[in-house]
């Protein structure tokens, strides 16, 4: 019997997982190309839709509660059936069990229960299987094979609103400008956008179409540009059209045909409705610019999930979306968002492929559950999907060569990256093994949160082994990892890839790191990432090495080199040696790149964990540390949000501030002299190096000399 809390918010409940594969289902299925429905091509999972909820009570009293339930139901008090689908029901005192069982195919069965002590949240337990049976005594047993799991929830907590009926906030929006265009217009709105085109004034009988475009080229050619509407008017009196489908743009070519005309164009901005916790200033007036747009790019591609890109995609990818989690947790610091987005991605058993059908994506979702946990301290989550992460652990073991490594097999893609050069994905590529072992040592964390000691042991052993055998893609004559290994025999190419996540996993020597720097991260002859998304993970090898001086120029020069081009989010991909309408092309199409991507915001990540130095040492920022880089930057302020509240810094060559609203931290940094802290107790660590104990709530302010930019 679990206690309850008086006048505690009711909330609609679900079976885990279920909510977010049905909206992951609606958001997968949204895109289009050119007004044709254009549906993802990996495996798509369903709802149960027949789902049983239970609950004990223990109530002093009786009292009267209100049922609402997507679907059709039974409800039960102590195994009997009370006839209909009551609304409204008055629960006897004393101890009793509640059962509703209900069933819906559209989406997935919720239920909702109100009341002063009997009420849904998600301590209800929830089974797709009730294995119930009744015996000759007509007695309703429980058979101890089933599967009960704690429910689903979101924020939905009026019982007169379904959760089927979600949808994002909207608010209206006027264009910047419109300029005539042939026998239309062009509607400019400033910047990348999303949301619902507005058309007021639209009169007449006959086509009106609309091109849109992140950029004025992409709206102009009506032949080609990615996404279109095409609209039959029949409209004798003058009146306004809100256009059902949501879209992302800039511009919006608005191309009537003769008899149609229309007054102007608005737009329903949609968004997630999510606070800017995180916070960045600094002397660098470019860099400030470089966070905002970035901060602007993760709120656009932050909706129902952490998606890909707003205009082309707008998929949940698992890589992808394993960088929104991180650049997450120093801006909004939203957990559900985190939740959804992995629990829509993992979808159901049986495991038939890998996640968005690539192997790196699959290893990406175990690996964002190990920082999920580190940055939140949240085990609910684990205890609950723990089976699905070792049914999907199970299928990756089944297809490991002799060897004990991964290769692809038929219906595998090995992604890795778009790279402009070859890249060989055949044999046993060595960032392959890299992510599983990674993964490995997440499902050993995992396990002992779960409460399964033999999966430890197992998961521990299958790290060590596969590490141990990761030494062997290391060539002492390159000073680096090899790319890969075909039939035994290891090749003679060096990429960047498992060189540079090695780094920040921590899988190198301090010897072997400035190997892999001089030998492969500053060696032009290697070949070249061009896309924020591997960018992020090259930036973060440097940074955890101390090179932030080095990596501000590179996010000034490539960020900045956005900018200077007129972004007003950041790009799928960049490629500073190209000009013109030429940067907007990707996938052998004029306007196939995305030009608000999330993958493009990683400096919001890279600036509060590694200039700000912010970053948990244990769950939940229990504990944690704190050891700014000013990289050259003549100071830096920002704030970056917890699970318990905000960590605020200031620094400066000469001061630095600091206050936590929980968690015990240590701030660490370097002072040529002898640091000052009026009432705090500094500790000489040597090499000039200092610590300071915190505790939360307080104003640390230390005086001090600092020295090193972490230039290269």
């Amino acid at each position: 019997m679990i206690k309850q809390m008086k006048n505690a918010l009711a909330t609609w409940i679900w079976f885990p997982g279920d909510y977010e594969i049905w909206l992951g289902n609606q958001m997968n299925n949204r895109r289009t190309e050119r007004g044709s429905f254009f549906p993802p091509f990996w495996k798509i999972d369903n709802h149960y839709v027949l789902v049983d909820f239970h609950k004990d009570f223990d109530l002093a009293a009786a009292e009267e509660i209100t049922i609402r339930v997507e679907g059709q139901y039974v409800f039960k008090l102590d195994g009997k059936m009370v006839p209909g689908q009551p609304r409204i029901f008055t629960m006897p005192a004393g101890k009793h069990r509640i059962n509703i069982k209900a069933c819906h195919t559209a989406s997935p069965p919720a239920i909702f229960v109100g009341g002063k002590n009997v009420y849904t949240d998600n301590t209800w337990l929830t089974t797709f299987e009730d294995k119930e049976w009744i015996d000759e005594s007509g007695k309703v047993s429980d058979v101890s094979a089933t599967a009960w799991l704690p429910a689903g929830s979101w924020d939905f907590n009026d019982p007169d609103i379904l959760p089927s009926q979600f949808k994002l906030k909207t608010v209206p929006l006027d264009a910047m400008k419109a300029e005539p265009q042939g026998s239309g217009q062009m509607v400019d709105f400033g910047k990348e956008t999303f949301g619902f085109i507005h058309i007021h004034g639209l009169h007449g009988k006959g086509r009106l179409n609309l091109y849109y475009g992140e950029s004025r080229e992409e709206a102009l050619a009506t032949d080609i540009c990615e996404t279109l509407d095409s609209l039959t008017v029949d409209q004798p009196a003058k009146g306004d059209l809100l256009l059902k489908d949501s879209k992302a743009f800039r511009f919006v070519n608005v191309q009537p045909e003769a008899g149609v005309s229309c007054d102007s164009v608005s737009m329903l901005y949609e968004y997630s409705p999510l606070e800017y916790r995180g916070k960045f200033r600094c002397s660098d007036e470019q860099i400030n610019r470089i966070w905002d747009v970035g901060a602007y790019t993760m709120h656009l591609t932050s909706r129902e999930f952490f998606i890909d890109g707003i205009k082309r995609d707008r998929w949940v990818w698992s890589g992808d979306a394993s960088q929104s989690y991180l650049m997450n947790y120093y801006l909004f610091f939203d957990s559900p968002t985190v939740r959804r987005t992995m629990s829509s991605l993992r979808g159901k058993d049986p495991v038939t492929s890998h996640i968005n059908t690539i192997m790196d994506y699959t290893f990406y979702w175990f690996i964002s559950i190990y920082d999920y946990y580190l940055y939140t301290g949240d085990q609910s989550y684990i205890k609950t999907f723990y089976p699905r992460m070792a049914s999907l652990m199970e299928y990756c073991l089944g297809r490991r060569n002799a060897n004990g490594m991964m290769e692809g097999l038929t219906g595998d893609w090995i992604f890795i990256d778009w790279a402009d050069g070859y890249l060989d994905k055949h044999g046993e590529v060595s960032f392959e093994q890299l992510l599983l072992c990674r993964s490995y040592e997440t499902m050993a964390l995992c396990a002992e949160i779960y409460g399964n000691p033999d999966d430890v042991e197992k998961y521990k052993r299958l790290a060590a082994d596969l590490k141990a055998k990761l030494v062997g893609f290391w060539s002492s004559d390159k000073g680096a990892f090899v790319h890969n290994r075909i039939d035994g025999k290891l090749s003679e190419t060096v990429t960047r890839y498992t060189n540079m996540f090695a780094i920040f996993f921590g899988y190198l020597t301090p010897e072997q790191q400035q190997s892999v720097k001089q030998n492969v991260l500053l060696n032009d002859d290697i070949l070249k990432i061009t896309t924020p998304y591997m960018r992020f993970y090259e930036l973060e090898a440097l940074c955890a090495m101390g090179d932030q001086s080095y990596v501000l120029k590179e996010m000034k020069d490539y960020w900045g080199g956005m900018l200077d081009l007129g972004a007003t989010s950041f790009w799928e991909k960049y490629d500073p040696g190209q000009s013109g309408a030429d940067h907007y092309a990707m996938y052998s199409r004029p306007f196939g790149k995305s030009l608000c991507h999330a993958w493009g915001a990683s400096p919001i990540y890279l600036l509060g964990k590694y200039y700000l130095g912010v970053r948990p040492l244990t769950p939940g920022y229990a504990t944690y540390e704190i050891e700014p880089v000013l990289g050259g930057l003549a100071w830096m302020e920002g704030s970056v949000p917890t699970s318990n509240g905000d960590i605020a810094l200031y620094c400066s060559p000469v001061e630095i501030r600091v206050k936590a609203d929980a968690g015990v931290g240590v701030l660490r940094f370097q002072s040529k002299e002898i640091p000052v802290s009026p009432g705090n107790e500094i500790k000489a660590m040597g090499n000039n190096q200092y610590e300071l104990a915190l505790r939360p709530g307080k104003q640390y302010t230390v005086s001090y000399a600092g020295q090193g930019s972490g230039s290269l």
